[in-house]
Order: structure tokens, then C-alpha cells, then sequence
């Protein structure tokens, strides 16, 4: 492959390069397009199918509980699909409860010029970890 009009094999590392390869997270390798939901939790919205993982924020229960998603916009199933205004009355998303955690760490800096102040912070969400197991529609 040539990256900047050499060879990749001349010696220098190649730093970039493209693959186009099919989207997996919206259709089976065998060709046709799994049932999936467009769920809401803790303000913002996910697209979920069958034994997915997820990172949601915190929920409460324990590893191992099963929970019910039940803000339900949209649930497609090939070419039939489904939506609400907001939600879908019904229609309900089954999960499990696979872990409790923290999210990456966001670094805060304060920063006043000519006055030599600065506040250095940090945060870490808590998440919770689920794996979708049942989509009702």
C-alpha cells in the first residue's frame, strides 16, 4: 500500500492505513439487519441489540439482577420499524447487570492569567455495565 507515494516495505513506518471493510455494528455477516431498539437511560440515548454490552450511567441493583429498560424510542426489525412520540407505548428492553464501575478520568484545570492561580480537579463517573438480553417491541 502506498501511503505517501512510497512503498510501504521502503524502510519508514506506515503511520495510516485505510481499510473499508462492512459495517458489523448495523448488519449480520450474513447480509440481513438485526432486530435492534434505540433506548434512553440517564439522559441519553443508545443503540442496543441482543447480547450487547453497554456503559450506561450508575442503575441501581447488583451484578447479576436483571433490569428493564423501559423508555423505548424506536424498535426495528428488518424493514419493520417502530417509533414513539417520545416513547413506545409497551415495547420494553430486558438487560442484566454485569458490572459497577468508573468511567475514564476527566482532568479540571482552573486557570486565572497574571495572578499566578491555578486549581487542577478530577472526576470519574460512576457507570454501570449491562448486557441486553430480551427487546420486546
Amino acid at each position: 500500500m502506498t501511503v505517501t507515494g512510497r512503498p510501504a516495505s521502503a524502510g519508514r513506518p506506515v503511520y495510516f492505513q485505510y481499510v473499508a471493510h462492512a459495517r458489523d455494528d448495523f448488519f449480520c455477516p450474513e447480509g440481513h439487519i438485526q432486530m435492534y431498539a434505540i433506548v434512553r437511560s440517564g439522559g441519553k440515548q443508545y443503540r442496543v441489540e441482543e447480547g450487547s454490552l453497554l456503559s450506561v450511567e450508575r442503575l441501581a441493583g447488583k451484578a447479576g439482577e436483571t433490569i428493564t429498560l423501559g423508555e423505548v424510542l424506536v424498535v426495528a426489525d428488518g424493514d419493520n420499524v417502530k417509533a414513539g412520540t417520545p416513547a413506545l407505548s409497551g415495547a420494553k428492553v430486558t438487560a442484566e447487570i454485569v458490572a459497577h464501575g468508573k468511567g475514564p478520568k476527566i482532568d479540571i484545570l482552573r486557570y486565572k492569567n497574571k495572578t499566578r492561580q491555578r486549581k487542577t480537579r478530577g472526576h470519574r463517573q460512576s457507570e454501570t455495565t449491562i448486557r441486553i438480553t430480551k427487546i420486546e417491541a
